[in-house]
């Protein structure tokens, strides 16, 4: 179930952050208050019981949307959560009258880059040494169409 994150995930969120993300983890509060800004959505996955699966976060600016940040629990990996999140995010950029989503990924996540090729995203830019492990971030941009055009590239 995907819906928009609420007060009652944030805490999980920043656990989820910690455990994914390290020292380049966000806090709780910090993803609440990126979460409220101007133009922001976020959802989280979760199951019944009410443990997150996995959170994104996205901005929204003129003729583009930025995917800020996407992350999925350990356990819930390659089971299609990243995908369906990717998904409800894209379709809220197109609805929110967006033109294209862009994203940054360091190019040692290849999971991660796994799932934008999947979903159509090209790469647009190289900035070097852009993380603190010293790894590259690849600037990814995906052109945004109606759901209907879109259904066979975002497919799990």
């Amino acid at each position: 179930m995907i819906v928009p994150v609420g007060a009652h995930d944030l805490d999980q969120v920043g656990d989820l952050e910690d455990q994914l993300f390290g020292e380049q983890a966000w806090s709780a509060q910090a993803f609440a208050e990126l979460a409220a800004g101007p133009g922001r959505r976020a959802w989280v996955a979760r199951t019944e019981d009410g443990t997150v699966l996995g959170y994104v976060l996205t901005g929204h600016v003129g003729d583009f949307a930025d995917l800020l940040r996407i992350g999925v629990r350990a356990g819930a990996q390659r089971r299609g959560t990243a995908t369906a999140l990717l998904a409800t995010a894209v379709d809220a950029a197109v609805a929110d009258g967006a033109e294209r989503m862009l994203l940054e990924v360091s190019t040692s996540n290849d999971s991660a880059r796994a799932l934008y090729a999947r979903s159509g995203f090209e790469q647009i830019d190289r900035r070097p040494r852009y993380y603190a492990d010293g790894s590259d971030a690849l600037v990814l941009q995906l052109q945004l169409q109606p759901a209907a055009h879109r259904s066979e590239r975002m497919a799990p």
